[in-house]
């Protein structure tokens, strides 16, 4: 689409060279490598951040990168050369077609891969390419620990973690060996120094961590007031509500919590009252977060394995416990054309080619976990997203708070998120077939594959260009077709992420899907 044979990606754009440097506060330099070389496009924010963060190797060392051409081409070339061997493409045309798209998009800054992929792609032979865990724990030390442990390996490479610790037996019950239980929310400290001390990739940023925990645990209270009261914790928490608890709240009804394993009453409060100090714990300090239970499960496309518990740190991420994701982001103002429309066929081709790139990662990347692992196979989940909808919505002079803002943003997501399964049903028709669990939840997939097709023939004109609706509901016919007859590569493609160090590699006005 944007690449020409024989002409490679990188001798159609100019380049320059530059300094990268990054001073403190006091303004003392932190970072410097001089004469790098970056797309004259590029801004120096991007160049400092992708340099610093991204390039590989000691400075002043001849490994160390000193271009943005090495840093796309490990990456890229990488992938490429797995998907040659697994042969994923038809033709050595095909392969070298999709190497320059590729190239061409994340040099474009059109689309990014997770953090992850940028540490580890080409630096170790199974590099850790996910960005997104969700963990689980049992109500025993060697399963605390083991977590503890688990959450530390992914820190070290970059990536963050969520776990729900409802499991856990409550800081009111007996044990068997006489005493009393230490609760979840006391575990979480431990598990919470050692985000802080291990850091993101062994780098300056905090390792990304949450934790969850069911509205009706006995310990419901103390978790809402933790972080409030200390605010020396840095995780993300979050409650996990069901449609009965918000029912109880608006009825100002009791709720009960129960003791873990033995479903004895625990104690019992007027749900709005519970509801009313989360809210005032998040007003003072952002948390805890809300996670509605029944409507993820009710969208979850392969409840027939398991229910989903839990998500990663920045919930984008809602999937099986012990999963693993690796995540992509489109830069959506990359795709406004000159005239100021949105190019919606080119959005769904960079939709297509990284879907394609992020299946390929699946098998050669490396997991902390032999469950995870398993389930990175069994299920192979992906996360594509997208950033700057603010900056794209102020373009199209769509009010963010407003039905047209939602509506176009509505249709966006679709596109990418129709496209991403259409791709993951033709890479099932044509390599390897559907996820091996695919088979146990194709009741449960159509079902919530039919459930977005009705989302897109409901999307509210309003706001979006009517051609655009007429795409995204033949782009969900041939989706759903597709998947009744093939199956899909994956058990899911799409998530909304924050897009932070991204977002700035991308040159992105605004991150993720929030507003300026």
């Amino acid at each position: 689409r944007w690449t020409r044979p024989g002409v490679h990606p990188y001798d159609e754009i100019t380049w320059e060279y530059r300094n990268a440097a990054i001073s403190s506060e006091t303004g003392k330099t932190v970072f410097e490598q001089k004469d790098v070389e970056v797309p004259a496009f590029w801004s120096q924010l991007a160049t400092n951040v992708v340099v610093s963060k991204y390039f590989r190797g000691h400075i002043g060392t001849p490994e160390r990168e000193h271009s943005v051409k090495q840093l796309i081409d490990r990456v890229v070339n990488t992938i490429v050369a797995w998907g040659q061997t697994q042969r994923y493409f038809a033709t050595d045309e095909d392969l070298d077609t999709f190497r320059a798209e590729l190239t061409h998009l994340l040099v474009h800054q059109k689309m990014s891969f997770n953090s992850p992929v940028w540490f580890n792609v080409g630096i170790e032979d199974k590099p850790q390419c996910s960005a997104c865990f969700i963990n689980s724990v049992q109500d025993n030390m060697g399963s605390i620990m083991d977590l503890a442990k688990t959450e530390a390996m992914l820190f070290k490479y970059g990536s963050g973690a969520g776990v729900n610790l409802s499991p856990i037996r409550s800081s009111h019950a007996k044990m068997s060996g006489g005493g009393i239980a230490s609760g979840p929310v006391s575990f979480m400290k431990g598990f919470d120094a050692f985000a802080g001390v291990i850091k993101s990739g062994g780098k300056t940023r905090r390792a990304a961590k949450m934790v969850i925990l069911d509205a009706d645990h006995p310990d419901v209270i103390e978790f809402i007031d933790s972080k409030a009261n200390e605010e020396k914790k840095n995780a993300n928490h979050s409650v996990r509500v069901t449609d009965e608890f918000m029912r109880a709240v608006e009825e100002n009804a009791d709720w009960t919590t129960h003791e873990v394993g033995t479903g004895e009453v625990a104690g019992t409060y007027k749900a709005r009252e519970i509801f009313r100090k989360m809210a005032e714990a998040a007003h003072l300090c952002g948390d805890p977060g809300i996670q509605y239970d029944t409507t993820i499960n009710d969208w979850h496309t392969s409840a027939n394995t398991d229910r989903i518990y839990a998500s990663n740190p920045c919930s984008e991420d809602m999937f099986l416990n012990n999963t693993a994701c690796n995540l992509a982001s489109l830069n959506l103002m990359k795709y406004v054309g000159p005239d100021g429309e949105f190019d919606v066929d080119g959005v769904r081709y960079a939709a297509k080619v990284t879907i394609t790139a992020q299946e390929i990662l699946v098998d050669n990347a490396s997991y902390p976990t032999p469950k995870i692992e398993e389930n990175s196979h069994r299920f192979r989940p992906l996360g594509l997203g997208y950033a700057n909808l603010g900056a794209l919505l102020m373009n199209r002079g769509l009010a963010y708070d407003s039905d047209e803002g939602r509506n176009y943003a509505g249709a966006i997501t679709a596109l990418m998120h129709g496209e991403a399964y259409r791709q993951s049903a033709e890479i099932a028709r044509d390599h390897g077939g559907a996820f091996v669990d695919y088979d146990q939840n194709r009741s449960s997939f159509l079902r919530v594959i039919a459930k977005h097709r009705e989302a897109a023939y409901a999307l509210p004109t309003d706001g979006v260009p009517q051609a655009m609706l007429d795409n995204v509901r033949g782009l969900y016919d041939d989706v759903l077709a597709l998947g009744e007859q093939h199956g899909y590569r994956n058990a899911q493609v799409t998530v909304l992420a924050p897009t932070g160090t991204i977002a700035f590699m991308m040159d992105c006005d605004t991150t993720g899907v929030e507003p300026d």
